[in-house]
């Protein structure tokens, strides 16, 4: 059989016909509601269990639709139901059913034990290998890819929207209709009046609403970001109005600290400007599958050097010598853990920092000026 194509819910002219084509109906006596785990916009999420005739009972997410909500609302929250229940994969989160012939409505799906991927690694900063790290990375481009091969464009990749379970598996989740960027706190108005997630999203994205398999590989590349760096912020403090400069004017995030060069350089390719040049999801699968295969191409690390010359620095406080030391100007821009490093190169004094040139020879040695932190996509040399 060829490869099934997702059918967008909204193309049914009854929302109640798509719920009962993709999702099966539970009968509520099945469920047992335990604890509070989480709130979304539609209402409470809770861990439970399921227990299903002739089948032994197991842990569930339930997500409740809060009382009082409008047909609008309860179309909506089922929506997600309606797409969920079209994807069957290892790396996707995994639909069990819904109830909808009493209140109240509930959408019910695998329970993963360790919650949100960008919490997750917060909470556990260090604590894995690059492997482990790269497995999760590949299960998340695995599930991508058979989303994109199903005609599927998600539009809020991002490692809060990654679960993961007590097995270290990461499962693509959230996948509302209006609601999944209007429950994003991430989310933000452009100018166009569309809500997004701009540190996220690709420039054509929040430029022209080019929503595409290729949009997504560019916000996985940023995820690519958040799992190295443990679930440090994407731009840190800066406005989305800067990061949205910044990206247009080709600069990108730093390589996280210690993160392989093979890793870092598929990020810069998951980056670029130009969407036909990114690579595809299946090409991005095959590639974190020869790192796992060899893990010794794993310990070439991005160059620290390279990595310090390369931060985009403010230009004012550099030459208003509003800083007594290398030290205190990196922890007010919020880069306090590069201090060593910079010792480590040479730059132990505000005035070797600022004597680094735009015009120095070495591709590695140029400073670029703007408020944080980030590579200039140039840096590929």
């Amino acid at each position: 059989p060829g490869v099934r194509t997702y059918i967008d819910p909204h193309t049914y002219e009854d929302p109640n016909q798509a719920v009962h084509e993709f999702a099966k109906e539970i009968e509520a006596s099945c469920i047992t509601i335990e604890r509070v785990i989480g709130a979304g916009e539609f209402g409470e999420v809770c861990s439970g269990r399921l227990k299903l005739p002739g089948k032994r009972e197991f842990p569930v997410a339930i997500k409740t639709l809060k009382v009082g909500y409008t047909e609008k609302q309860r179309r909506d929250f089922l929506g997600e139901a309606s797409i969920m229940g079209q994807f069957d994969h290892p790396n996707i989160i995994h639909l069990e059913g819904v109830v909808t012939k009493s209140k109240p409505v509930m959408i019910v799906t695998e329970y993963m034990e360790n919650g949100s991927l960008d919490t997750f690694l917060k909470k556990n900063d260090g604590q894995f290998t690059v492997i482990q790290l790269v497995g999760m990375l590949r299960g998340i481009a695995s599930g991508m890819k058979y989303l994109s091969d199903m005609g599927y464009v998600h539009r809020d990749l991002a490692a809060r929207n990654i679960l993961i379970n007590s097995n270290l598996v990461c499962k693509v989740s959230d996948f509302g209709l209006s609601r999944v960027l209007e429950d994003d706190p991430e989310a933000a108005y452009t100018t166009r009046g569309g809500k997004i997630p701009i540190r996220w999203t690709a420039p054509e994205a929040i430029a022209f609403r080019k929503f595409t398999s290729a949009s997504d590989v560019w916000s996985y590349g940023i995820v690519m970001w958040e799992v190295v760096s443990y679930g440090e912020r994407p731009y840190w403090e800066m406005t989305n109005q800067d990061v949205i400069k910044a990206v247009e004017e080709g600069y990108r995030l730093p390589s996280p600290m210690d993160c392989p060069a093979a890793l870092y350089q598929l990020m810069l390719d998951c980056w670029q400007k130009d969407r036909n040049s990114r690579p595809k999801f299946d090409e991005i699968v095959s590639m974190l599958d020869k790192l796992i295969r060899n893990p010794s191409s794993l310990k070439t690390l991005v160059n620290a050097s390279s990595r310090v010359s390369n931060l985009l620095v403010e230009h004012s406080p550099l030459g208003s010598g509003a800083y007594r030391s290398v030290g205190e100007w990196l922890e007010a821009i919020k880069m306090g853990r590069y201090t060593e490093i910079f010792m480590e190169n040479g730059y132990s004094s505000m005035d070797a920092v600022a004597q680094v040139t735009l015009e120095d020879e070495s591709p590695c040695e140029r400073w670029s000026l703007t408020h944080q932190p980030l590579f200039p996509n140039g840096y590929q040399t």
